[in-house]
């Protein structure tokens, strides 16, 4: 049965619809209440020169489709369709950030507090997302110093012979040796820290105040005080919530957008408290090339879908089309949802997302179209920034440095902003000569200043991961040695933990450690900085070729940004420094092998003969030009002939 057969058939029920190409790709995924009616609406859309549906309908060669019971169901179906199968032809959520989660461990025998971006079903607690993405990283912060609770990378399920530096600085309880804790009172730690971040303050301090006060009368004064400070944070947390709940407590996400030159530019404000919290942007370019978002004149959707009166080369750009899938895509199967969401235009299918989140969220969920007033002024004012962002990505406006800090901070998900990054690169031609490179990028510039060569000395023949853990183990534990193996200091940044023949070196570790490569690179730079005691040190790869990015401790997660991002242009920046500079060094040493080996294959030349001559002519390009009397004023006539001749066998005898 042929693609127009099967659209005949189709029954009229509601449902989701795929189109497939020749090869079985999905690159179209819709859904409908009247499946026949909407799917041979494609038919006359095709005839009629719509661009979107022109293109989409010459490719598509197949149709599947998936029956559901009602409109509620069908969108949530398509959304779940369109984010597994990323049909070419649907609009796609194209994000320029993830916002954290803080992830409790619940199913681990130790439980372990992280930040991340991704949900998983996977026994542990979620809770979030935070505003702004470095709330939670303060939180997580703040659960490690008051209730010990640790984010390290190493295996609880098991004991270890002995505690990392989280244990000796007093920001974990040492779940990792025997002996240092027992499982209740770990357990207890962990239900503080649940009790704190699902909010029940009061009740947490009702059962610290009551610790606290067992452990006085028992004079365990060192617990007491623990328990004491934990309970002035979490008093102090709730005088700052009393203070931004005093004014308007509405929740909103408010949505703007500039569209100009077949690229479009989204911005949404996060509204909390009555406040501006955070903004996020979404970009899509060549719109028109797709088809996608676009619209020929004169000719309506089907079901009737608004559009904006942005007009490029005659056609029409539609943004209700786009607003539809991107808040499907935003607000289905999320966790938390804002009672107001403002768009700045309407769509077909509004009402029936509005319900769908409403039913989902317990209650009502207002999906607004403003016209006037405060609201409409927000949209104004968010769409006068997605403007500004549209300029800073489609014409190429260098961004500040600080601004691609934070956004670098963002996005591998590191603690504050970053100051220094370190980056290695391994160099070699099968095994040999192997060397490798250390680049700094200090406060927006390269440090040539801090540039370091390694000759890799323990590793034979290829094996890049080895190398890559004997050269990150050799930094790092010259850095701890220097300053007295005083790895807090180096942690806190001290000042005077640096001898003073050492003032060029960095005095703490960087902000984030870079190594040139794929996973194995990156667990072999973290095993040495796990034998060296640092595991909380913030550490990523990048993948050669496909350009992707791998965090320590979310490896799962990688990091896929976009071509035009100013993040990846910096990492890209430094890693390339890095394999200059490594290739560099590489071709030195070979030079210097090659320069030898070519010296002591000439006859009545060893060692000192060979190390007179370097010392006297500086390389061996000025031996192999000098004259045979030039180089008997260094050697013995009858080597220096013997030399010459070797140079210069072409010329003949020396006269």
């Amino acid at each position: 049965m042929d693609l127009y057969e099967k659209i005949r058939t189709l029954p009229t029920q509601p449902g989701v619809y795929l189109y497939k190409n020749a090869e079985g790709e999905v690159i179209y995924v819709g859904k409908a209440n009247n499946l026949r009616s909407r799917v041979r609406s494609y038919l006359l859309e095709a005839n009629q020169a719509n661009v979107k549906t022109g293109s989409l309908m010459r490719e598509a060669v197949d149709l599947d489709y998936i029956l559901v019971a009602n409109e509620h169901e069908a969108l949530a179906l398509e959304n779940n369709l369109i984010k597994q199968r990323k049909p070419r032809f649907n609009i796609l959520l194209r994000d320029d950030k993830t916002y954290p989660y803080v992830k409790l461990t619940l199913g681990d025998r130790f439980p372990k507090v992280f930040v991340t971006r991704r949900l998983r079903k996977d026994g542990s607690a979620y809770y979030g997302p935070y505003f702004p993405g470095n709330l939670a990283y303060r939180i997580v912060e703040l659960i490690h110093r008051s209730f010990l609770i640790p984010s390290c990378k190493v295996d609880l399920s098991r004991y270890h012979p002995r505690a990392c530096l989280q244990y000796y600085i007093h920001r974990c309880l040492g779940p990792c040796v025997e002996g240092f804790t027992t499982v209740e009172t770990y357990a207890a730690a962990v239900r503080d820290a649940q009790l704190f971040l699902e909010g029940r303050s009061a009740e947490l301090e009702r059962t610290l105040t009551a610790r606290m006060m067992a452990a006085a009368e028992a004079q365990q004064f060192e617990a007491a005080a623990r328990l004491r400070d934990q309970i002035s944070t979490v008093h102090q947390l709730q005088e700052k919530q009393r203070i931004a709940t005093t004014g308007q407590d509405d929740d909103a996400d408010v949505f703007g957008y500039h569209f100009e030159a077949g690229s479009l530019a989204v911005n949404l404000f996060h509204v909390r408290a009555g406040k501006i919290v955070d903004r996020r942007e979404f970009f899509w370019e060549d719109l028109e090339v797709q088809g996608l978002g676009i619209r020929e004149q004169g000719i309506e959707d089907s079901e009737s879908e608004s559009t904006a009166g942005d007009e490029e080369n005659g056609l029409k750009f539609s943004a209700g089309e786009i607003f539809s899938a991107l808040l499907k895509q935003l607000y289905i199967d999320q966790q938390y949802v804002p009672r107001t969401i403002l768009v700045p235009v309407d769509f077909a299918d509004r009402e029936t997302l509005a319900a769908l989140l409403t039913q989902r969220a317990g209650h009502r969920i207002d999906l607004a179209v403003p016209q006037r007033g405060e609201k409409k002024s927000l949209i104004d004012l968010a769409g006068q920034n997605a403007r500004q962002s549209y300029i800073q990505r489609f014409r190429v406006l260098e961004p500040s440095r600080k601004a691609i800090q934070e956004a670098l901070a963002d996005t591998l998900m590191l603690p504050e902003l970053p100051r220094r990054i370190e980056c290695f690169d391994i160099s070699h031609i099968q095994g040999a000569e192997t060397v490798a490179s250390l680049v700094v990028w200090e406060d927006g510039k390269m440090n040539k200043q801090l540039y370091r060569k390694f000759k890799v000395m323990t590793v034979v023949g290829v094996d890049d991961f080895a190398s890559m853990r004997e050269v990150v183990h050799r930094r790092y534990r010259r850095l701890l040695e220097e300053s007295g193996n005083k790895v807090e200091a180096v942690l806190a940044g001290e000042q005077d933990v640096m001898p003073a023949s050492s003032k060029k070196e960095p005095k703490t570790l960087p902000s984030l450690i870079l190594v040139d490569g794929g996973l194995g690179q990156l667990h072999a730079a973290a095993e040495a900085l796990e034998s060296l005691g640092l595991t909380s040190q913030p550490l990523a790869s990048i993948a050669k070729r496909e350009e992707v990015i791998y965090v320590h401790g979310s490896e799962d997660e990688p990091i896929v940004l976009d071509r035009r991002s100013p993040v990846l242009h910096l990492i890209q920046l430094i890693r390339d420094e890095s394999h200059r500079f490594a290739i560099g060094y590489h071709r030195q040493r070979r030079a210097m092998r090659d320069r030898d080996s070519e010296l002591l294959n000439i006859a009545g030349v060893g060692p000192q003969t060979r190390q007179r001559l370097l010392s006297h002519f500086g390389s061996l390009r000025d031996i192999q030009q000098a004259t045979a009397e030039s180089l008997a004023a260094v050697v013995p006539r009858k080597t220096a002939e013997i030399i010459w001749r070797h140079f210069h066998s072409a010329q003949g005898a020396i006269k």
